[in-house]
């Protein structure tokens, strides 16, 4: 499956740090909302956003008899709620709009349709730790710099959905996961993982089973540059032997000692196939921990899965 060759843009974390950190709030807001208002689904598959052709979307939740979604409309710049009553409220997405107006004025749209969802309006899983309602500091937003990740985020979403087909067994939805705001596809062995007594029970239900999983960041305090990157959990023995393709994909360690496959996103940018070039380095990363965890990589093949050298 191909396309004309992606024109991809720059997306320099310094150049956009403190927007970032913004909409990550934000969507973490809106995250939250959604956690409360859907049915819980294995490994928090109910929990994550996703990709729309002009933003983000929850799709559909529900709370107190009334169906309703939120969108992120990074085109206009507008968060969106629909109801399946007819109802449509906006709010604008503009520089100078702190987490906690944010956080107010939706939680008002909300109410006004009769929703009121409880959620525990603290950030989680990141270095910022006040409350949302109190959130001040965080009020950049840089709309043409959100509309460029926007623009990566739905590149990456179509070359991963093209490699989840690849895939028979059990696998994730493409989606966002607010807490950490990475793009993510998980592939899933079937077979139980071993479950530590000291884990989280977010973790404990995440990794619950053997799992290979692939993703997009935009950088981080720790990883200061956007990247693509696999994992393998539980982390088989001689896992950063493997090799691993296009050149510049590379094991790290960068948050203590779980091991990732990475590819930097200006190599994927720079090379004469950005498509191509990503799904080298998604394969490449599948195979290495599938070997090393000793998947059974044929059973799992789905008809329309390449040849190595098709990729």
């Amino acid at each position: 499956m191909s396309d004309e060759t992606e024109t991809l843009p720059q997306l320099a974390l310094e150049d956009w740090e403190p927007t970032k950190d913004t909409l990550h709030l934000y969507a973490q807001i809106v995250g939250k909302i959604r956690l409360a208002s859907t049915p819980l689904a294995n490994h928090w598959w109910n929990v994550p956003l996703y990709v729309t052709v002009r933003g983000l979307t929850t799709r559909r939740m529900r709370h107190n008899g009334v169906s309703f979604e939120i969108d992120f409309d990074f085109l206009d710049h507008q968060l969106i709620v629909r109801t399946d009553r007819g109802a449509r409220e906006r709010l604008l997405l503009v520089d100078g709009l702190s987490v906690a107006a944010f956080s107010r004025e939706l939680f008002a749209l909300l109410a006004t349709r009769g929703i009121r969802p409880e959620i525990r309006a603290l950030p989680f899983g990141v270095p910022m730790t006040t409350p949302f309602r109190d959130d001040e500091e965080h009020a950049s937003y840089d709309a043409a710099m959100v509309e460029r990740f926007w623009r990566v985020l739905s590149f990456a979403d179509w070359v991963f959905n093209e490699f989840a087909g690849w895939y028979c067994g059990k696998q994730s939805p493409v989606h966002v996961f607010w807490h950490s705001f990475d793009l993510a596809v998980t592939r899933f062995s079937c077979r139980r993982a071993p479950v530590s007594e000291s884990a989280d029970p977010v973790s404990r239900e995440a990794y619950s089973h053997e799992v290979i999983s692939f993703g997009f960041w935009a950088g981080d305090k720790t990883v200061r540059h956007p990247a693509f990157y696999s994992y393998t959990a539980p982390e088989p023995a001689g896992l950063m032997e493997e090799p691993l393709r296009p050149p510049g994909a590379h094991w790290a360690r960068p948050y203590g000692s779980s091991t990732f496959a990475t590819l930097d996103y200006d190599d994927v940018r720079g090379s004469a196939d950005p498509r191509r070039a990503l799904l080298e380095f998604l394969q490449s990363a599948y195979e290495a921990g599938a070997r090393r965890a000793g998947w059974d990589t044929e059973a799992f093949a789905s008809s329309s899965a390449p040849r190595p050298e098709e990729i």
